[in-house]
């Protein structure tokens, strides 16, 4: 069946009297489609700003492109998109996407670089867009920056339908033009990463066990065998190294704890110190006696995050093949009301012998981290970074708009920070003053108590305060990842759902890290 248009199909535009030309539906199927950007027109410049890629294609369509976009109603604004048909035989579908203003770059105000996000909301709205007409492979302007394209396609992209009947068109994307392209298998490796800890959140938490969440990132670090070694530390072992707050949060559960030790050696100098990375693995927290409301406790299926962000991390990094040894520690359990569970009230002892009376069972990350904290100290690490969903007083604090750091060294803020404003997904300095200190070891049955004194007040301050009785590193950095866990619509290039934040900053810092800057 043949169909008449006037001139290339154009969205949302009627009226326009383009030359007359017929073609046949089928080869109008919008398989193929293209990313294009253009910038916000600057004062006293009336013409089209395109980005280079997008000039070239102007040129090879005679114009026409420039001609359509003049026609199509105001300039494109900020992370907008426009969707023309029928400009090229070859691409029946072009996504032009409205990248800012030209020459933006880091804003002080907003803690990152404004270019690089307005490539990746830009580029991740043209993705979608689309992906909506069924199209099956895309190709992206990089838009000066490779990476941050990239990023943005391959995280805007990601949906979590693994157990749905019906699923989102499945799209492939590539880089349209020879330029940029390390850059832009960068920024795909980058965003592969995140989306890795996107879909363990996303699991169900029948589905992702401890056990079945140490088997998934074994697979996932399974072609790097030569630089990864597991391992996959059993209950004896947890109970051989006295991991006494760790194993009193998971007897509460049916399901078996799991120590995951990852070793990556991207440099073979052995004696370069590593970075631990230490993540809090809470396949599910029911809150355990203190039992949480039924409203919203399925999203605790995600109280692992500090744990998929971190072996998530590790593997993009092997995949980076970065020159750093990174060693991750991941302890993880279920937290659930049983016979077993623990009580409020209850003191439990500590790998480094301390004690801790439990007044809440709903503050167990904690205790988990304590003993996994512990043992990180025994590699004599350069640094110790741990993140963890651990308090809702984050929520309220921050919100989602950072990462809250908790830290003894303004060395390793400076190197965190400066990865967030490359990544775009920022942290914040908040405080480990001695006022936090005092609320959680002026303790009655114990050592320290798992919760403050004044429980609703500073509550992740407090939190932090309690692991830094664990630490004696110069060099450790607590984050608080629980305001970040999910995204509604305030990071445009995320879809509703389970963030996987602040994966690429873990990585782009320890890419921070091999580089020596």
């Amino acid at each position: 069946m043949l169909l008449r248009f006037r001139g290339a199909l154009l969205s949302g535009v009627r009226g326009y009297n383009y030359r007359l030309f017929s073609v046949s539906r089928s080869a109008l199927s919008p398989k193929k489609g293209l990313v294009l950007g253009v910038y916000e027109k600057e004062k006293g410049n009336n013409g089209i700003s395109f980005t280079e890629a997008a000039a070239s294609f102007d040129r090879s369509v005679s114009g026409k492109l420039t001609e359509m976009m003049s026609i199509s109603g105001p300039s494109l604004k900020k992370g907008k998109s426009r969707i023309f048909y029928g400009l090229h035989q070859d691409v029946p579908s072009v996504a032009v996407v409205g990248l800012g203003k030209k020459g933006a770059g880091v804003c002080g105000k907003e803690n990152w670089d404004d270019c690089k996000e307005n490539i990746r909301a830009a580029v991740s709205a043209g993705c979608r867009q689309l992906q909506d007409l069924e199209v099956q492979q895309v190709e992206v302007d990089p838009c000066g920056d490779g990476q941050s394209a990239a990023e943005g396609a391959v995280l805007g992209l990601f949906e979590y339908d693994e157990l749905k009947s019906k699923k989102k068109v499945r799209v492939a994307t590539q880089l349209y033009g020879s330029a940029d392209t390390e850059a832009w298998e960068k920024g795909v490796l980058y965003g592969e990463g995140q989306n890795l800890a996107r879909r363990l959140m996303e699991a169900p938490a029948n589905h992702i066990t401890p056990t079945a969440f140490a088997e998934a990132i074994e697979q996932k670090l399974s072609p790097f065998s030569d630089r990864v070694v597991i391992h996959k530390r059993p209950q004896a072992w947890i109970e051989q190294e006295q991991m006494g707050a760790f194993l009193s949060v998971s007897k509460g559960s049916e399901e078996p704890p799991v120590f995951l030790e990852l070793h990556y050696t991207g440099n073979p100098d052995s004696s370069q110190a590593p970075l631990m990375l230490v993540g809090k693995g809470i396949t599910f927290d029911s809150g355990g006696i203190s039992l949480k409301p039924s409203s919203g406790m399925d999203a605790m299926r995600a109280d692992m995050g500090g744990a998929a962000t971190v072996c998530s991390a590790i593997v993009t990094a092997a995949a980076l093949k970065l020159p750093v040894n990174i060693i991750g520690l991941a302890p993880l359990c279920e937290n659930m009301p049983s016979g077993k569970a623990n009580k409020p009230g209850d003191v439990v002892r500590a790998k480094n012998g301390k004690t801790i009376q439990v007044d809440n069972t709903d503050a167990e990350g904690r205790l988990i981290l304590a003993d996994a904290l512990c043992y990180a100290h025994s590699f004599k690490p350069k640094a110790i970074v741990n993140a963890a969903t651990l308090t809702g007083a984050m929520d309220v604090a921050l919100g989602s708009a950072a990462t809250g750091v908790f830290t003894n060294s303004d060395w390793l803020w400076e190197k965190l920070h400066k990865a967030s404003v490359v990544t775009g997904d920022r942290v914040w300095r908040m405080p480990l003053f001695q006022h936090y200190t005092k609320q959680v070891t002026e303790c009655a049955l114990a050592d320290l108590n798992n919760i403050g004194k004044y429980s609703r007040s500073g509550g992740a301050c407090t939190a932090a305060a309690f692991l830094r009785e664990f630490v004696t590193a110069d060099h450790w950095a607590h984050l608080d990842i629980a305001g970040v866990m999910t995204n509604k619509d305030e990071v445009p290039y995320l879809r509703k759902g389970m963030s996987g934040r602040p994966t690429r900053t873990l990585v782009e810092f320890a890419t921070v890290l091999a580089s020596g800057s």
